[in-house]
């Protein structure tokens, strides 16, 4: 399999390498542009409101909160849109790293033949957007994902995407991160990874702030592994819930757990966005954050999460060493 040509200890976003220390703040886990199909019986369709003048203010009060950086984990046949992403960072100046594979099994596109192709060539084809970018954009993936399952369980066809995805990430040094709702996919995923010879560092299972993985016992047994746990929809869902995290949050970090956390909002609907009365980009820094600080967290371990964290797992390694 062929390997990167990008350099490593770089993270790379939609406007070129950066080094580590200028990413900052960071929200790993959001979505600026995303357009899910309309699926018959389904009730998850989210679809930003792509207004450019719009998302660009609501990116720019997350700026104004100190945030300087945002993943995208948007990828093929959801929505995602280079280019966009390249415009939106040149005129906020805020960093953005852009994902790549595929989500989950009933939102494959048809023509990528995931049933059909060998995992090789799945793997091939995300090597080569990290290698030479996007179409004939040039504008490369700094992460790999979100990929992830539709149900609790891992269906053969997502087993094919997640070996594609760990053997993409093995040839580039570009980190994992994945969607996981339902006990105990996360776990599952991350065997997958593990025995494609992934190391679990290099992995975030995403959605553990999710009603059906807010479980200490799930939490742990991921975090014992060596991975990494995301509380990403924060400010999305009922306050009762988000207390229920918090609660969670503060445990794991009582427990010595902060190099392994991370947090964001998973901003995709219309009515996550502040023009249209939600939180926006926002919650995190300007609400979770202080209560966190109010209840005595030390601004170490919030500055472990929300910059050390990230730029660690985003910093491109050789994933052999």
């Amino acid at each position: 399999m062929a390997t990167a040509s990008i350099a490593t200890g770089v993270i790379q976003t939609v406007r070129g390498p950066i080094h580590p220390d200028q990413l900052g703040v960071t929200l790993p886990h959001e979505h600026l542009y995303i357009q899910l199909w309309e699926i018959p019986g389904r009730n998850d369709c989210a679809g930003q409101f792509e207004d450019e003048e719009v998302l660009q203010q609501e990116v720019l009060a997350f700026k104004d909160l100190g945030g300087q950086s945002v993943v995208d984990c948007t990828v093929p046949g959801i929505g995602r849109s280079p280019e966009k992403l390249l415009r939106m960072s040149e005129s906020t100046g805020v960093n953005i790293v852009m994902g790549c594979g595929w989500y989950r099994e009933p939102y494959y596109p048809a023509g990528d033949l995931i049933d059909r192709r060998p995992v090789e060539d799945l793997a091939r084809e995300i090597i080569s957007e990290i290698n030479v970018g996007v179409g004939g954009t040039g504008i490369r993936p700094g992460i790999i994902g979100e990929v992830g399952t539709d149900k609790s369980w891992v269906s053969a066809q997502e087993e094919r995407v997640h070996r594609a995805v760990a053997r993409a990430h093995l040839a580039t040094g570009l980190a994992l991160t994945t969607h996981s709702i339902g006990k105990p996919v996360g776990l599952t995923e991350l065997a997958i990874f593990e025995d494609e010879g992934v190391d679990p560092r290099r992995v975030i299972i995403g959605h553990c702030d999710h009603p059906c993985c807010l479980f200490m016992d799930y939490h742990l047994e991921i975090l014992k592994r060596g991975a990494n746990v995301q509380f990403d929809t924060l400010g999305n869902k009922a306050s009762e819930l988000d207390e229920r995290a918090f609660r969670i949050l503060i445990k794991l970090l009582d427990l010595g757990y902060a190099d392994q956390l991370f947090l964001s909002q998973d901003v995709c609907k219309d009515q996550h966005l502040r023009y249209l009365g939600g939180n926006g980009f926002t919650y995190v820094l300007g609400t979770f954050l202080p209560k966190l600080r109010q209840a005595g967290v030390p601004e170490a371990l919030i500055t472990r999460m929300m910059v050390e964290n990230p730029r660690r797992v985003l910093t491109i390694r050789d994933s052999k060493t």
